[in-house]
Parts: structure tokens; sequence; C-alpha cells
């Protein structure tokens, strides 16, 4: 019987988590053909196909189901041994990151990502998804490497790290007619306003001490994200609620002004998280660090 290789067992890992050959190659930062070989030679040796395409991807057989909880703990001990997980060189790696994010993270934190990785790591690419109740499963499977928001539910069971501290302000057209460079509790009540309803926005703490301090907002109109809220704004007399650090970059993109609140409103952390099984990935981890840099002192 030929020798089993430790690379091909990396790679079958990979390909079990992520459930694809070619992304499993991109995070080996291997050629894809070379991962393609390695799977070949992995079903010659165990006499079993291990994946079979599907429309969902690569699916693992009975006995590949079997076999990775055994395969994936060895190959995290051999690399802990080794200290294989230590090599990632951002300037010359070819590899691509996928990241669970909210609308107003792809506004806030993504240009600075982007700029960053094109003078410090330009073989990266990132892959944005929008955050979602599946964003846990995919965490846990590989298929994203970070998820960045306010994201209650991944508060337990997962690794997190502030990046920056969010509070609320009031956007209005600079047109408004009768709100110019602050306003008062009567006037925030007798307004209508936009309702923006994506999760991992904070948005639930505001809602809650609005309520606990008998304020209502009139709602005209609930919107599912906040990529249109700005020009929604400028060009009505509607006002919103939203995060300090998109306050900013909308004013700098539209005819809106900013004020503070009426009341006081609680301010959140907006955090990256990870998973325990990718914590000592080189990669993984020096991305979590490029994010924290670049995002330090960037508070509400």
């Amino acid at each position: 019987m030929a020798k089993l290789d430790i690379e091909w067992l990396r790679i079958f890992v990979e390909i079990y988590r992520l459930q694809s050959v070619s992304r499993a190659a991109e995070r080996l930062d291997l050629p894809q053909s070379n991962a393609s070989v390695a799977l070949n030679k992995l079903r010659r040796f165990y006499g079993d196909r291990l994946f079979s395409r599907t429309s969902a991807g690569m699916e693992p057989t009975a006995f590949a189901l079997a076999i990775y909880p055994e395969v994936s703990k060895a190959i995290q001990h051999i690399e802990h041994t080794t200290g294989q997980q230590g090599a990632f060189d951002p300037a010359t790696a070819q590899r691509s990151f996928c990241i669970s994010m909210t609308d107003i993270s792809e506004i806030v934190v993504l240009p600075r990502l982007m700029n960053h990785l094109k003078q410090h790591a330009p073989g990266i690419q990132i892959e944005a998804q929008r955050s979602s109740g599946d964003t846990v499963r995919k965490l846990e499977s590989g298929e994203n490497d970070l998820a960045i928001g306010f994201l209650p539910l991944l508060e337990a069971g997962f690794y997190q790290q502030v990046l920056f501290k969010q509070d609320f302000v009031v956007l209005a057209s600079h047109r408004h007619p009768r709100v110019r460079g602050s306003i008062s509790r009567q006037a925030f009540t007798a307004e209508q306003h936009i309702a923006v309803t994506t999760s991992g926005t904070g948005h639930a703490i505001v809602d809650k001490a609005l309520q606990r301090k008998k304020i209502e907002r009139h709602i005209a109109l609930r919107i599912p994200t906040f990529l249109g809220v700005g020009r929604l704004v400028a060009d009505t007399e509607l006002l919103v609620l939203v995060p300090r650090k998109l306050g900013e970059a909308l004013c700098a993109q539209e005819d809106i002004q900013m004020l503070a609140p009426p009341v006081p409103l609680p301010s959140y952390a907006v955090k990256q998280h990870w998973h325990e099984r990718f914590h000592a990935d080189a990669g993984n981890a020096w991305l979590r660090a490029a994010l924290a840099d670049m995002m330090s002192g960037q508070t509400a």
C-alpha cells in the first residue's frame, strides 16, 4: 500500500469544510490542479470516492463522514507540533478570505481593508457576504473566515475582538424645512422616520432605549438595508437614526446633516468574530490583526 501523505489529508479536511476543491486550494495557497491530484491519490489510497460533486458542492461520502473527525484532529495536532501554522507572508500570499459583514461594515470597514490589502497584500482576495442566521454555521465550517458587526448570536462559542465603538446620530436633509443643526425631543417625535430592519447594527438596543424613555417614532418607511438611506434622507423630509461612522460616511456623500439625538442613546461594540478551529491559522490571524490595526482609534 502507498504511504499516506499528510498534505493529502490537509486537502481532504479543507474540501470537507468548504465543499469545494477550488476554495480548499485557495485556503492552502495551492494550484487547484495540485488539490485535485491529491484528492485522487487519497481516493485510491482509501478505495473510496470520499466526495461526490452535487449542486450544493462536494458532498462527503459515508466513509468521509466517518473518518473526518479523527483526520481533522490529527491535522490540528501535527500543525501545532510542527509550527506550520506560523507560515504566512502577506506580501506573496495568494489566498481568498470570506468575511460575513453587515451593510454598514461594507461602507465603513471594507474600503479601508481593500486599500490596506492593495499596499501590503496584493495577492489577497476578499469575498464579502451579508451576515445572516447562517453565519454561525459558516464560521464553524470554514466557509466564512470572519464575521464583522454587532452580532449577539456570536457572543458565545466564538473568539471575538472589539474593532471600534459606535453610538447613534440622527440624519436629516440639509434642506429640511423644520430641522436646522439640532433637534428637540418634540420635533423628533413629530417628524416622520425611516426604520432599517437589517440585523447586526445595534438598532434593537436603540429601540428598547426609546421605549424606556417613552419616545415613539412615526415610522413612515421601512427598508431592509442602509445602502440607500443617505439618498432617501437627502431627497425627502424623513429622519433616520444611524450609527455614527455610517452617518459620517453618508454626510460626505449626500446633502445631509448629522444631529445629536434628543436623548442619550446607548453605544455598542463592533467586533470581529472567528471560530476556535481557525484561531491558530496564520492567514486568519494576520487578517484579524490587520483589521484591528486599521480600525484602532475608530471610536464613536
